[in-house]
This record gives C-alpha cells, structure tokens and sequence, in this order.
C-alpha cells in the first residue's frame, strides 16, 4: 500500500526573501533549488510569488523564470509616495490566499521572514490543522514566525545563488 502523497501550498513574499538576501549574503534567493527542495514527493496546490511590479524589463524576466518553475505570479504597482516612501505590500493578499488554498493541502510552505505573518501561521497550524513550513532569512526572520511555524528552514548556503 502506498502513501498518500502529501499536498502543499507555497507562498512567496518576494520582496521579502530579495532584501534579506541581499542584506545578509549579497546573493539571491536560488528558486530552482528552493522549488525542488519543497516539492520533492509533494503535490503542488497552488505556488504564488507576490512581487511589486516597477515594469521594467530585467523584472519581467525574473517573473517569467519564476512562471517557468511553476508559480503563479501577483503583482503589484509599485507606488513612490511624495514623501520619497514607497508602498508594495502583500500581506493581506497572502493572507487571503493561504486561508483559501491551506484547508485544500496538507502543508503550507511560507517563504518571508516577516514577523506580521505569524497570526496566520498560528492559525492554519492551530486552526486548520496543517503543516507550516517557514523559509527565511535567519537573522531578518521574527522571533514569533519561527515560533508560530510547525518548522523553521533558514535560507542560506544551497538556497542562495552562487554559495
């Protein structure tokens, strides 16, 4: 007899995972590898990346490799307050979409390291009653993700480009 296979939903708060990367390691966050790690004996529900779009060309690239991999690709207008601020927020968008697609999967595979994520990580752990994979930053991920998850992987070493 076989084991079912296990279903898994994977958000990607890209704006996230790209600053801290940059920060902490001046490299990027590898998707390919990332993609094969989370998916392996795994079923895919739906993958989204939420990016803010300022429609450049190096951009559009990026978002079209991502929808090679097998994401589904949300953007955002970037939008530059007068006050030299800008705003390209997510969260209530992976909010949403996580209360509609975890209660479809065994697994929901969060890839941020921001902590205003952990109400809903405790909630689909507690709640619905899944798996909640945390993927971030070690030294930018909140304290309360990482304790809200049912695990924490760090990104670093083979989920950075060129380590």
């Amino acid at each position: 007899m076989t084991k079912p296979v296990e279903k898994v939903v994977i958000l990607v708060d890209v704006q996230n995972v790209y600053y801290t990367t940059r920060q902490a390691y001046q490299a990027n966050f590898d998707y390919n590898e990332f993609w094969a790690c989370v998916t392996f004996d795994r079923t895919v529900v739906k993958a989204i990346a939420y990016a803010v779009d300022k429609g450049d060309e190096k951009q559009r690239q990026f978002q079209n490799i991502l929808r090679a991999i097998g994401f589904e690709v949300r953007l955002k207008p970037y939008i530059q307050r007068a006050d030299g601020s800008a705003k390209g927020d997510w969260d209530v968008g992976i909010t949403l979409d996580a209360m509609e697609y975890a209660p479809h999967a065994d697994t929901l595979v969060l890839v941020t390291g921001d902590g205003d994520f952990d109400l809903l990580a405790d909630k689909v752990r507690t709640v619905l009653r899944k798996r909640v994979e945390i993927f971030g930053v070690p030294q930018f991920t909140a304290a309360s993700l990482i304790n809200s998850a049912t695990s924490f992987t760090p990104i670093k070493d083979h989920l950075l480009l060129g380590k």
